[in-house]
């Protein structure tokens, strides 16, 4: 009687066969290894054939060492927090290969002496907000604003209008952020008005700090009041302006979305942001402000724990001085041109059978920015049964579905991406069956 067992090849017979050696190189042998067992176990139960172990068990494993793939994002949202908000640019993502060896991050070549960590980071946001005196980078805008509460305010108040009180993605709010950090807040005003005279009554000898927070999800329209940051900066003490999204100077096409530069001309004495959304950088919190302020963030005992890594400052920095980031470009994009690549696509995937149009689509910012802004768009309407399919493969285009079909914005899809997203959709039809 044939015992099944003793035709399942052994592990180390397999390991060594030619067809797994880049497999190990590029997933690591223990990663491999356990894809041949599984494979051998299925053999063992019957599953498939022993002779189909390597064959199966290459076929089982991932495309790389992290559970992390690049997504083609044709949601049209362009700042997708799900999806790990902005896409960095080229130069950016050179400057994290280069910034993964040994790198002078605190080190000065010229004369072989230890360096100031950062430097040209804090040069580079210096030169693109010349508003600012002083800047310091942190590992997100959360981080930011503790750093900023624990640095001003500990043991103190912080005044805030009720209408700011803000809270964010999975279930995060920004008052239980700013209280951990010891300090109390002062609720000033109602959801809807808030006056000045709501913040000078609020103001005592435990003031730290007044803050000043865009409600960057949400809008409040009717009848409302609110400060601006000119008015606050009269009264006294120290006004901090959260803008969120990390838009360093006025945008025209999102007028109404407030930016590090105006802010800071305004009087604001320091500035909160993100360094991925509409900067399009790296995940990064960033502080703008007076040198004062920023030296006591900078000196404060938590700065050190708060602080980003090399990887980080790399990417920021080829950010700032490098060539626009996808984020900057799509929202330079006409309608037009989104338009005419939709009708290329389309057009190209109707000629190989794809149930395919053009249609007009409305984007978004998103990633808590420019709440309420529509941007025209273009999208390629499919059958909504594409939309599953397309996440399933490789790589994974996600897009949205709308009035019974599956839609791909091309608003945040790169141009050179183009002939990938239609080859993904002829994989989808070819694996369908469809003819």
């Amino acid at each position: 009687m044939d015992d099944v067992r003793r035709r399942i090849p052994r592990t180390d017979a397999v390991l060594a066969m030619p067809e797994f050696a880049d497999a190990i190189a590029r997933l690591g042998k223990d990663g491999v290894k356990a894809a041949v067992v599984a494979a051998q176990q299925r053999a063992r139960q019957g599953e498939i054939d022993p002779a189909g172990v390597p064959e199966t068990a290459l076929a089982a494993l991932p495309i790389g060492a992290t559970s992390l793939c690049r997504v083609l994002n044709a949601t049209g949202v362009l700042v997708h927090t799900n999806l790990g908000r902005a896409p960095l640019s080229e130069a950016a993502c050179e400057a994290i290969t280069a910034a993964s060896y040994y790198t002078p991050v605190e080190f000065d070549l010229a004369d072989g002496s230890r360096a100031k960590r950062g430097l040209p980071v804090t040069e580079a946001l210096l030169a693109a907000v010349p508003e600012a005196e002083a800047a310091h980078v942190v590992n997100n805008n959360a981080a930011a604003l503790l750093l900023t509460a624990q640095a001003l305010a500990q043991g103190g108040e912080i005044v805030l209008s009720r209408g700011e009180m803000v809270e964010i993605g999975d279930g995060f709010r920004i008052p239980d952020l700013l209280t951990s950090a010891g300090a109390r807040l002062r609720e000033v005003g109602t959801t809807n008005r808030t006056t000045l005279a709501d913040y000078a009554d609020a103001i005592g000898p435990d003031t730290g700090f007044l803050l000043k927070i865009h409600p960057s999800n949400f809008r409040i329209s009717g009848f409302t009041a609110e400060v601006d940051v000119a008015e606050l900066a009269r009264l006294g003490p120290p006004v901090v302006v959260d803008i969120g999204s990390g838009l360093l100077s006025r945008h025209p096409r999102l007028p109404d979305e407030p930016d590090a530069a105006s802010a800071l001309r305004a009087g604001a004495d320091l500035v909160t942001a993100s360094g991925d959304k509409l900067l399009g950088g790296p995940q990064a919190g960033l502080l703008l402000g007076t040198t004062e302020i920023i030296d006591r963030l900078r000196r404060y005992p938590a700065a050190r724990a708060l602080r980003v890594d090399k990887l980080t400052l790399a990417a920021l920095e080829a950010t700032l001085r490098g060539p626009r980031p996808p984020v900057t470009a799509a929202l330079a994009t006409a309608q037009e041109q989104l338009a005419a690549r939709a009708r290329r696509l389309a057009g190209q995937l109707t000629e190989a059978g794809v149930d395919a149009d053009a249609v007009p689509s409305t984007a978004a910012v998103g990633g808590g920015g420019a709440p309420g802004v529509e941007l025209a768009s273009a999208a390629v309407s499919l059958p909504v049964w594409f939309a599953a399919a397309l996440r399933a493969g490789h790589p994974p285009v996600v897009g949205h579905v709308d009035d019974g079909r599956c839609l791909l914005d091309l608003l945040a899809v790169d141009p050179a991406d183009d002939e990938a997203l239609e080859k993904a959709v002829l994989r989808v039809r070819e694996d369908a069956g469809c003819t």
